[in-house]
């Protein structure tokens, strides 16, 4: 006799945004403040980290969020910044790590990238990520354990695929932070933490603009359509799943 079995997927909630539990860092322009608006919207509570503390306060009292000034390319400001935000949210459910530095500004090639340079863009989106995430690891944890489940979104593009000339240092950043991304999810999946690595297009951003000044902006992405596309793609990751299934959506996004 065929036996069919009985899918339990169908009788749990979809989740939705409402009362998720979100830290985003460079949550002050491009789509860091797309994605706190959006979040708001739908009824997350939600803090945004961002160095710049006019900035921060503005968005803060613009979208409701909880506002936090700190610089995740400063190993000083990470724990600071994680008890305040657990603290104030009452846990974290999803930590998108946005925020990103370009290197040197205009890019150059390689050769002519300063040191200083280098280490700037590895500290902001390849060291930074790590520590803010390793410090809330803990209360992702206890997220998934609580049955909330928990994701990190690592924000990537093509330049950590793709050999771009001038932007080495970028580049080498985001490769090593796609890298650490498959890493944290293999290590992590089986805690109930799943981590995403999103490549979200070129965008119209203040840093879009600063890399190629000159681009044109209407054949860039809005940041507020990318920001649905993070959002939808953290909703699917929180959704019930087959464990393949589950595997599946934590590459989602990643760049081809």
């Amino acid at each position: 006799m065929k036996q069919h079995r009985t899918d339990l997927r169908k009788h749990l909630p979809t989740p939705t945004l409402s009362g998720l539990r979100v830290a985003v860092t460079g949550g002050t322009s491009g789509l860091g403040l797309a994605l706190v608006r959006q979040l708001r919207e739908g009824g997350a509570q939600v803090a945004l980290v961002a160095r710049t503390e006019e900035a921060v306060e503005r968005v803060a009292l613009e979208t409701g969020a909880l506002g936090l000034v700190g610089d995740v390319g400063r190993k000083e400001d990470i724990y600071p910044l994680a008890l305040q935000l657990t603290g104030q949210l009452g846990g974290l459910d999803v930590l998108i790590n946005n925020a990103s530095s370009l290197g040197p500004t205009p890019l150059l090639p390689l050769a002519d990238t300063d040191c200083e340079d280098l280490e700037l863009a590895l500290a902001v989106n390849l060291v930074g990520p790590f520590r803010l995430t390793k410090a809330l690891f803990g209360a992702l944890t206890a997220s998934a354990r609580e049955g909330r489940c928990a994701v990190v979104v690592n924000v990537s593009s093509d330049a950590a695929v793709n050999a771009y000339p001038h932007w080495g240092a970028y580049g080498a950043s985001k490769a090593g932070l796609l890298h650490l991304t498959s890493v944290w999810n293999e290590e992590a999946k089986s805690l109930g933490v799943q981590f995403l690595s999103i490549d979200p297009g070129d965008m119209d951003t203040p840093l879009h603009a600063a890399a190629i000044p000159d681009a044109d902006t209407s054949q860039l992405k809005r940041p507020e359509d990318a920001a649905s596309e993070v959002l939808q793609a953290v909703l699917q990751a929180l959704s019930p799943q087959e464990p393949e299934e589950r595997f599946q959506s934590s590459l989602l996004g990643e760049p081809s």
